[in-house]
């Protein structure tokens, strides 16, 4: 009995070991920063951050990027800065502009040999977006207890650092760099070395990748996309009113105007206010091409309303502006190309009065009545009520008498011409 005893024991032991060790492993989610930085992926950090929260794990952020947008990486940092689970980048080759505020707001960095972190010195470069950036990179910076100074030299470069940046210079440090000055905890050749850095030696590793709505919304809002899609778009619609009736240009404008559109409706940059707004302006458009003679108001508000909503649902201004540009100096350049065509089209006619009256088809203008008349006498060859006709140096004329009836076959002096109107008295 003993015996049997003591070998439950033992087996209950076994287990409960077996179970410590199981549970010992610790969960390390891997999120990719690679590419360029849009609200697409600032999306996908969300839900990664999210998922590594609720599992209670480590988060490795694996870094690779020239950068992007500053509105996106902010919203990432402000992700990471908030995280309530151990957050560590690792860059294995490149964090620069908005890559490097991201990498900043990680605890703990880690970076591969050969890699750089820094560059991110903002466009447009005026006074007010680069301190707005220098600030947001400083106080990243400051709250993981590194020195702001670096970091502001990564953005301004009226900052000078003796030793490491002249006056005039944007810094980008190496890892060596990073590791000697505080802004890496170590240089790694692969991420398995960082964690086992930190101390996880027993981890189950997730890669963590965009899903299918992340990935096309990462496409559609990419800048150089996004551009081509305003441009297609616009160059659909000018196809379009060259061409009778509707067809395959302007589907494929509108289509490529819902996916600019959509792309930012999924990554929360554009609602439905935007949306509609675009939506309404089209109709104004439409109305004022097929239903409306000329060109008015509607157009002109049609025009304003798409121009508005783009911007709006760029969210940057500068960039809503460079792909705008873009965009219409494409249009411009098909416009010259299809002049001939256009000015063809029903679409320039209802903008252009190009009908005509000439002599040759028959069309006879109002003949020019001069004032040389004043003073002549003729005769009324109908009774003037006060209007009727007059006979006038062997002309007929429409004339108005000065005052009231004047009988038929009287004689009538011109006292008055104003324009086409002939003004007589009658004589006694």
């Amino acid at each position: 009995m003993k015996r049997m005893e003591r070998k439950v024991l033992i087996a209950v032991l076994m287990v409960a070991l077996l179970s410590s060790t199981v549970s010992a492993a610790q969960v390390v989610y891997s999120i990719p920063i690679q590419g360029e930085i849009e609200p697409g992926l600032a999306d996908f950090v969300a839900r990664a951050l999210a998922t590594a929260e609720r599992e209670n794990g480590v988060v490795l952020i694996e870094i690779n990027t020239f950068g992007g947008r500053v509105d996106a990486a902010t919203e990432i940092k402000d992700m990471l800065v908030r995280a309530k689970v151990p957050v560590i980048a690792y860059v294995s080759e490149r964090a620069w502009s908005a890559g490097a505020l991201i990498a900043l707001a990680a605890p703990r960095i880690a970076m591969a040999p050969g890699s750089s972190i820094g560059a991110a010195e903002p466009r447009p470069m005026d006074e007010k977006t680069v301190s707005a950036l220098r600030a947001e990179f400083e106080s990243t910076a400051e709250s993981m207890g590194r020195d702001k100074k670096i970091a502001a030299a990564m953005v301004d470069a009226d900052v000078a650092i003796e030793g490491l940046v002249e006056k005039g210079k944007i810094l980008t440090l190496s890892a060596r760099e990073a590791l000697d000055h505080g802004y890496a905890d170590l240089v790694a050749a692969n991420w398995q070395s960082v964690l086992l850095y930190f101390g996880y030696d027993d981890y189950e590793l997730v890669q963590l990748t965009p899903h299918w709505a992340e990935r096309i919304a990462r496409f559609l809002t990419n800048s150089t996309v996004s551009s081509l899609l305003l441009t297609l778009g616009f160059l659909g619609l000018i196809f379009e009113i060259t061409s009778p009736g509707w067809g395959v240009p302007g589907t494929g404008g509108i289509i490529a105007l819902l996916l600019f559109f959509g792309g930012r409706y999924i990554t929360g940059l554009a609602g439905f206010e935007e949306i509609g707004l675009f939506i309404l302006s089209l109709l104004l458009l439409g109305l004022e091409i097929f239903v409306i003679p000329g060109f008015g108001l509607a157009g002109i508000l049609g025009i304003i309303g798409i121009i508005t909503s783009i911007i709006l649902v760029f969210g940057n201004l500068q960039a809503a502006l460079t792909s705008l540009f873009i965009a219409l100096a494409v249009s411009i350049v098909a416009i010259a190309l299809l002049w001939k065509r256009i000015k063809k089209s029903k679409f320039w006619q209802r903008l252009i009065l190009s009908h005509t009256e000439s002599k040759e088809e028959g069309y006879r203008g109002t003949p020019d009545i001069s004032k040389e008349l004043v003073g002549k006498e003729g005769t009324a060859l109908t009774p003037l009520r006060p209007s009727g006709t007059a006979v006038i140096d062997g002309e007929r004329y429409d004339v108005v008498s000065e005052g009231g009836f004047v009988s038929a076959n009287s004689i009538v002096k011109v006292i008055t011409v104003e324009g086409t109107r002939i003004v007589v008295r009658e004589l006694s």
